[in-house]
């Protein structure tokens, strides 16, 4: 189950089941894609991704991978990659508030997000290079958070890492008390959601373009864009409001 709910310019997308941990069973992962398609269409600036129960996410529903053959498992895994996709591709920015343990695809999901803030009695870990299954696609957005020696640790001890910990690495922007958990969330999407949010939409995307991308091919894909969005009335606004010396009047 997945309870959205809309608080001025920010949508929340909760994930509440908490008797299986959150785990993202074939149906959970139908319906947060279906969530944050539908926030992605919306005018909202900022989503907040959040989780009821004792862990933000278990990771995959065994009950529910056990169940299926390689084509069933495949079919499986193409939709929690698409969820991770659509995270990165809609307009919004979108935050991660990690209360507690979050697990394999679970831990893939908190590092596809945008940006991530933790309490500091949350963990992370992907633990199937302890088990039989090792954690292949969740490596995958983890690795270009953490590098690759941390990527390795988390992969092959299958240990988890503390708050402070996925801090220091870049799995998270920062750990905070649980009682300040929202506070410093609401905080980071105010700053991040600032300035004309067309112009956020496209930087975002061209960020996740260009990553991890060679450098020339990265220069070459943020060049372009960068030029065509000066023509934008976005950009315009900004920096006639600039040399004008007054506050911007974004577009929609």
């Amino acid at each position: 189950m997945v309870d959205v709910q809309r608080s001025g310019s920010t949508l929340r997308i909760t994930m509440n089941r908490p008797a299986r941990r959150n785990a993202l069973s074939h149906q959970h992962l139908e319906e947060l894609l279906a969530a944050f398609r539908e926030a992605g269409e919306s005018d909202a600036t900022g989503i907040v991704l959040a989780a009821e129960g004792p862990v933000f996410s278990a990771g995959h529903d065994f009950a529910d991978v056990a169940t299926r053959d390689l084509a069933g498992v495949r079919d499986l895994l193409d939709l929690c990659t698409e969820l991770m996709r659509t995270v990165q591709s809609v307009p919004q920015v979108v935050i991660a508030r990690v209360h507690a343990l979050a697990t394999a695809a679970g831990c893939q999901l908190v590092a596809s997000c945008d940006l991530a803030i933790a309490a500091d009695t949350a963990a992370f870990a992907l633990p199937g290079g302890k088990g039989g299954w090792f954690c292949h696609t969740p490596a995958v957005p983890v690795a270009r958070s953490v590098g690759r020696k941390r990527l390795m640790e988390l992969v092959l001890t299958g240990d988890p890492v503390d708050a402070a910990t996925a801090a220091e690495w870049g799995l998270i922007n920062r750990a905070v008390p649980l009682e300040q958990l929202d506070a410093a969330v609401d905080e980071l999407l105010a700053r991040a959601t600032r300035g004309s949010r067309a112009s956020k939409a496209l930087g975002k995307r061209t960020v996740y373009a260009q990553l991890d991308r060679p450098e020339s091919d990265a220069y070459d894909i943020a060049r372009e864009v960068m030029a065509e969005a000066s023509q934008t009335a976005a950009a315009k606004e900004g920096m006639a409001a600039f040399l004008e010396k007054r506050a911007p009047i974004w577009p929609e």
